[in-house]
């Protein structure tokens, strides 16, 4: 695996390294030892797979928060997504910054989500299936979400969204909010 930096302090993308023969290939998508060298959360409790039929598909953006903080580690095997972060960890000098990466199973980039971060895709293509590894076990009275349209956070998606939950839609935009994000 080669592990590259991301302008967000502590995420991730993930190169697969693909040793191949004739029967196809053969990747780590995950090493425990590799990530705790690079002071990365290691142990994973669950591992989620979403599909999504049509093209535009928006899902989040999704967060716990403390103690339930999760790390994601984020695969597209199945189509394209563009895969967007939110570091809302006040103390962090990318602070309310985000990044877009484009995930496909061409590509094979996984996406390492530290916790403090809320996540959020938009399928690029139909058909599409997600895997994701999670550092903690959901908690639905840590679940908080940022609308996917907050002008303050400046995410210019790819493509008209075309499905979109109703609870992805009425999350409050970051304004609006009383308590700290994270």
């Amino acid at each position: 695996m080669i592990f590259h930096r991301t302008k967000l302090d502590d995420a991730w993308t993930i190169e697969l390294e693909p040793y191949g023969d004739q029967r196809g290939f053969f990747a780590r998508t995950m090493c425990r030892s590799e990530f705790a060298k690079r002071g990365l959360i290691s142990e994973y409790v669950q591992q989620n797979t979403s599909f999504s039929v049509r093209r535009g598909t928006l899902r989040g953006f999704h967060y716990q928060v403390r103690p339930h903080g999760e790390a994601k580690l984020v695969r597209c095997i199945r189509g394209a997504i563009l895969d967007v972060i939110v570091d809302l960890r006040e103390a962090s000098p990318s602070y309310l910054q985000h990044q877009a990466f484009e995930l496909t199973d061409a590509n094979r980039y996984q996406l390492y989500v530290p916790p403090g971060f809320a996540h959020a895709f938009q399928t690029l293509s139909d058909d599409v299936e997600v895997c994701y590894l999670v550092s903690t076990p959901y908690h639905p009275q840590a679940e908080r979400g940022l609308r996917y349209s907050d002008v303050r956070l400046g995410v210019e998606w790819p493509l008209p969204v075309t499905v979109l939950s109703e609870k992805d839609s009425a999350w409050p935009l970051i304004d609006d909010r009383r308590a700290p994000l994270y």
